[in-house]
């Protein structure tokens, strides 16, 4: 039986739930997530799990939040005048707003506060600070 490994195509099944049980992303309902062992598309703890798997085969991996996305960074939230914000951008609490970095990086931000004079941007990860625990099934190995 053939076991996934580095440089392999792979597709899993998976259900990613915080420590308290919520739910924040799965699989179900859609097709199989599609990625290439090695390419650094997911997370590296995730990714080390399914090295060794067959289909069919399961696994419970917890990831901490220091192996995940990292631990809150109380800088990365900021206030900024609303007049500073062009009036067609969705403010809307949860919405999610693009900037440059002074390096030229993209920045994603998160409305988590609108008044009358400032908009409160988050440039957390929302699973920032966050331990995850993902239940993964190895559907299949493409190549």
């Amino acid at each position: 039986m053939s076991q996934a490994n580095d440089g392999h195509t792979v597709r899993i099944h998976y259900t990613g739930k915080l420590t308290d049980g919520s739910v924040f992303d799965s699989s179900e309902g859609r097709d199989p997530l599609e990625f290439t062992i090695g390419q650094q598309s997911i997370l590296p703890t995730l990714e080390s799990a399914i090295i060794g798997m067959a289909v069919g085969d399961t696994a419970t991996v917890e990831i901490a939040a220091a192996d995940g996305y990292g631990p809150r960074i109380p800088d990365a939230v900021q206030q900024v005048e609303r007049s500073m914000i062009p009036p067609e951008i969705d403010l809307t609490i949860g919405s999610q707003l693009q900037a440059s970095g002074p390096d030229g990086q993209m920045l994603v931000f998160t409305v988590v506060e609108v008044t009358d004079d400032n908009v409160t941007l988050d440039g957390n990860h929302p699973l920032a600070g966050k331990d995850m625990v993902f239940h993964v099934e190895l559907v299949e190995i493409v190549g």
